[in-house]
């Protein structure tokens, strides 16, 4: 298949760039905004958080002193937003999957940035397309295993269980959970979930997850509100922004093969801060995980 080039006009929309960073239609890494913000419960705002991250992540610089690398070395295209039709779940989740196809199927590394938590669900089912052997892992304060909210069989509180039917809930990694409804309960027995802080049950993963391709989702309501304001539906005794990070780097030597990072809100946010986190996060996983 071709590299994409100015046919991707009619399907994205550029407003900023990561970083400033344009990119060569050739890079392997690819990061698209998916502002999906249909679902979002108690708090909605979703879809301008690529457009907010972007602008916030102007205030980073390229290198990591943690990892001794430079994004500068990470060939990098900010393909834009997805073009997304308002109000359609299930047109724009099938709109999600074909972008994403188009990407992965060129064996790029694929970056996703919310939007809702639902971007995940036609995300993972590409990606496991390529990767019939795939885990995922997902960093959240909400289990997100209902069968149904609020009448949708699509939603932000239904994606994992919808992802669990999809690829086996068996292998669903579920950590950094600390608030889920009685009825979940069930599925949560089917999964890999631990509940309570994030470093210690992501540690208790990963001796399962050696050598298999993960596709990592992380909700950035994982890290406690007094960190992370900007986000519908936050939930307090999370993880620090530095633990955030910290679980980015037990994953290191693992072969990610795509992520998303989902539910910044920045119409709840405080400063700029929860963007800031986010971009950061980004940069980070780019680092670790992008290829040359």
């Amino acid at each position: 298949m071709k590299d994409r080039g100015d046919d991707l006009v009619d399907i994205f929309i550029k407003n900023s760039s990561f970083m400033g960073i344009e990119g060569h239609q050739t890079a392997p890494n690819i990061l698209m905004g998916i502002p999906l913000d249909v679902t979002t419960s108690h708090k909605p705002g979703t879809r301008w958080a690529p457009l907010w991250i972007r602008v916030a992540s102007q205030g980073l610089e390229e290198y990591s002193p943690r990892l001794h690398r430079d994004l500068r070395d990470v060939p990098l295209r900010d393909v834009g937003d997805l073009a997304l039709v308002p109000g359609r779940i299930e047109v724009n989740l099938q709109k999600i999957e074909a972008a994403a196809e188009m990407f992965l199927r060129e064996g790029k590394f694929v970056v996703s940035l919310g939007g809702e938590h639902l971007i995940t669900y036609p995300l993972v089912r590409t990606a496991r397309k390529c990767h019939p052997d795939l885990a995922v892992v997902q960093m959240d304060a909400h289990a997100d295993l209902r069968k149904e909210y609020e009448g949708e069989k699509f939603s932000h509180a239904t994606v994992m269980n919808l992802i669990g039917e999809e690829i086996g809930f068996e292998n669903l990694y579920q950590v950094g959970i600390r608030s889920l409804a009685r009825e979940e309960l069930d599925a949560a027995q089917k999964t890999n979930l631990f509940l309570g802080p994030l470093l210690p049950g992501l540690e208790k993963c990963l001796e399962r997850l050696k050598e298999r391709p993960l596709y990592l989702t992380l909700d950035i309501d994982v890290v406690d509100p007094a960190f992370a304001p900007g986000t519908g539906a936050p939930e307090p005794g999370g993880a620090t922004s530095q633990e955030i990070l910290e679980a980015l780097y037990l994953l290191k030597d693992f072969p990610v093969v795509a992520l998303d990072l989902v539910e910044v809100s920045p119409p709840s946010d405080r400063g700029d801060i929860t963007s800031l986190l986010a971009a950061k996060i980004l940069r980070e996983a780019l680092l670790l995980w992008g290829k040359k």
